[in-house]
């Protein structure tokens, strides 16, 4: 397992991360644990979470739960210090926190509060602004995106309230680095901005969806990421199970993200199937695992980026952490470029 620097002067972290958000749902603790120590066997020392988890559906009484069963296995262990744990605050919109209230100084010094507790920890190495203070195009709502609403001046101060509490609580040794998710490329360039004029922490990175079927990221703020040194933390980089074969427009296995979530947050439309069908067809004609190909894929783009790799099963996450030692030939990337041509932006 490789190590790359987040940001251009972040902690250095495994080149694949291990994401959390079916554990408690999904997975019991006991699978979270075994997860856990399977990824660090293999050489990851980077864990993402968030308050919010577990998802699928995300509920009241599970707030939280999650970040619990990293605190019970963290525990006991004497290596914190060899880990890079990153955990979210919840906003705008995540109803069941807070009643969906927006991110602020307030809410900030709650949210850290409760994660320390429940990770069972004295700090977090990095803390991420879930989702924007305003109106923006994830989750699919690109379709429809309406920025027209959005009030500059508010939205500046607002950033530069986060920024402040933020660095009082890095001051304080809570968190020590911070980064953005779900963020668009004018958003990142105004905490940049605001950094820059010493009103707080830069971030170091930004959490947006990416994988062979979600590409949004690869134009402006592609762009923005290599010049001004942001790493993207790229989750679902399977598709959301999608491109590891196991699902057909008819049929979910039972217990799986799709019988729980119908259309996966919007990813299940009449396009997305032959798209997948493209991809599996051309990892299977290489010999490699679709998951394998699709966490690779990532991997290769020509930007600082981290995959973030979820799992039900150890035998899945192993499938997506193989990917830290394979390099797509340039046949696969042609291959794979005439599949994105062929069926772009599917959902």
């Amino acid at each position: 397992m490789k190590r790359t620097i987040l940001g251009p002067e972040g902690p250095h972290v495994s080149s694949i991360c291990l994401g959390s958000m079916t554990w408690g749902r999904q997975n019991t603790e006991a699978e979270a644990h075994a997860q856990l120590d399977r990824a660090v066997e293999r050489g990851v020392n980077f864990i993402d979470t968030a308050e919010v988890y577990p998802v699928n559906p995300v509920r009241e009484d599970s707030v939280g739960r999650t970040e619990s069963y990293i605190g019970s296995w963290l525990a006991p262990k004497s290596r914190r210090d060899d880990l890079v744990i990153a955990t979210k605050v919840s906003g705008l919109g995540q109803d069941v926190v807070r009643g969906g209230a927006k991110i602020n100084a307030e809410t900030l010094r709650t949210a850290v509060e409760n994660s320390l507790r429940r990770l069972r920890t004295d700090y977090i190495d990095l803390y991420q602004l879930h989702v924007p203070n305003r109106s923006h195009y994830h989750f699919r709502r690109v379709w429809s995106f309406d920025p027209s609403g959005q009030v500059k001046a508010e939205t500046v101060a607002g950033m530069a309230e986060c920024l402040e509490t933020l660095a009082a609580l890095r001051n304080e040794g809570k968190i020590r680095h911070f980064g953005l998710s779900n963020e668009t490329t004018w958003g990142i360039a105004q905490w940049l901005r605001l950094a820059d004029d010493d009103v707080g922490p830069r971030p170091l990175t930004i959490q947006n969806e990416y994988s062979l079927l979600c590409r949004y990221y690869d134009t402006d703020l592609a762009e923005l990421a290599v010049n001004e040194g942001v790493t993207l933390l790229a989750y679902s980089p399977a598709g959301a199970g999608l491109l590891s074969g196991k699902y057909r427009p008819d049929y979910s296995p039972e217990g799986s993200r799709r019988a729980l979530n119908g259309d996966l947050g919007g990813r299940c439309t009449p396009r997305v199937w032959p798209a997948v069908d493209a991809y599996i067809s051309i990892a299977r004609q290489a010999g490699i695992h679709p998951v394998t190909m699709a966490v690779a894929f990532v991997r290769s783009r020509p930007l600082p980026v981290v995959p973030i790799v979820g799992a039900t099963s150890v035998e899945q996450l192993d499938h997506a952490l193989d990917a830290a030692s394979v390099a797509l030939s340039p046949d696969i990337l042609a291959r794979i470029g005439e599949a994105y041509r062929a069926h772009p932006m599917p959902f």
